[in-house]
């Protein structure tokens, strides 16, 4: 277990933004968790629990303990004929770990390839891009409360998972540490290639026999080609939904604007594609002093270099409200601010 004080938060979240911690730990296993939590001078003090820091924006300095683990284990638990279970630490950078299940051709995240952060946080945000989601794969995970560090396993049907939520990001945000997750992956993977940018990738590189190898190396393609890298300009990748609205309202603003994208989903809804009604408010490409939407892709709000999260803040309040003056869709936040 390695703690400090006062440690700047710039390298950890991948906005870049430069604000302090009070107290920071990294911990190696739940022992080592549980330890720290035990320890008198954190107890009363807010806790955080930071993943790879790329769904997050620090707006001030956080006066508590920010925790974060860093054990980075996989292995497999049990298999059958058609499944395999594999579980992974918290602390797993999520893509090592799907190139761990690509590698043996254990097939359903494939198509989540080169998604940022780590394994803990993927339930948390029911990560999903291209046509698959975690819920679609997901088996299990392990956890503690922080309150009484009490243990406890939640299955699929317990972590109430939707689009981009689950309980961990609702009632339990803040109370519960997941430390690893397990996975139920097809031995006999069906490929899914139905989303368009993905066919037209596989079409460019004249593939005809699709191994989820080939949807991977497609889905990177597409990801580098669309997102910039955080490594460059700070950024958190997309940092709006897409919003959700019934079908009538859809077809009431597609008479007003008649390339509005939008995607049939169940219970009389449509998905609208967020990207979609940014670009057309002219926002594409609008900087604002030190931040602004990125040229490529009018989802992801950038740090020019020395943006202040209450910067970052303010111009994503300046996106929600002409989003919703222009087409009257109140925009929300994929990104966790604090």
């Amino acid at each position: 277990m390695n703690i400090e004080e006062n440690l700047s938060l710039k390298k950890y979240n991948t906005f870049g933004i430069d604000v302090k911690a009070k107290y920071f730990a990294e911990v190696f296993s739940i022992e080592e968790l549980k330890e720290l939590l035990s320890l008198e001078k954190y107890k009363n003090l807010p806790k955080f629990i930071l993943g790879g820091g790329s769904n997050i924006l620090f707006t001030k300095d956080f006066n508590g303990l920010v925790i974060t683990f860093s054990s980075g284990e996989i292995q497999v638990e049990g298999e059958d004929d058609d499944y395999v279970f594999v579980r992974a630490s918290a602390g797993v950078i999520w893509h090592r770990l799907v190139l761990y299940c690509i590698d043996r051709n254990y097939g359903g995240i494939e198509n989540l390839s080169l998604i940022p952060g780590k394994v803990g946080a993927a339930p948390i945000q029911n990560i999903g891009a291209y046509g698959q989601e975690l819920k679609d794969v997901f088996y299990s995970l392990n956890g503690i409360f922080i309150e009484n560090l009490e243990e406890k396993i939640f299955y699929k049907d317990e972590c109430q998972f939707a689009y981009r939520n689950s309980i961990f990001k609702k009632e339990l945000k803040n109370k519960f540490i997941i430390t690893d997750v397990a996975l139920k992956l097809n031995k006999h993977p069906i490929v899914n290639t139905s989303y368009g940018a993905i066919e037209e990738g596989l079409k460019k590189r004249n593939i005809t026999e699709v191994t989820i190898k080939d949807v991977s190396e497609v889905v990177c393609d597409i990801r580098m080609s669309k997102l910039p890298d955080p490594s460059k300009i700070g950024n958190s990748g997309s940092f709006f939904k897409n919003p959700e609205i019934t079908n009538k309202r859809f077809e009431e603003l597609k008479s007003k604007f008649p390339g509005m994208v939008g995607y049939n989903i169940p219970d009389g809804m449509v998905k609208i594609a967020a990207g979609w009604l940014i670009e057309q408010a002219g926002l594409k490409g609008k900087r604002v002093g030190n931040t602004g939407t990125h040229p490529k892709q009018a989802l992801v709000i950038v740090n020019y270099g020395n943006a202040t999260g209450q910067e970052i803040l303010e111009f994503k309040d300046f996106v929600k409200n002409s989003i919703l003056e222009k087409y009257g869709i109140e925009l929300e936040e994929e990104v966790n601010v604090l």
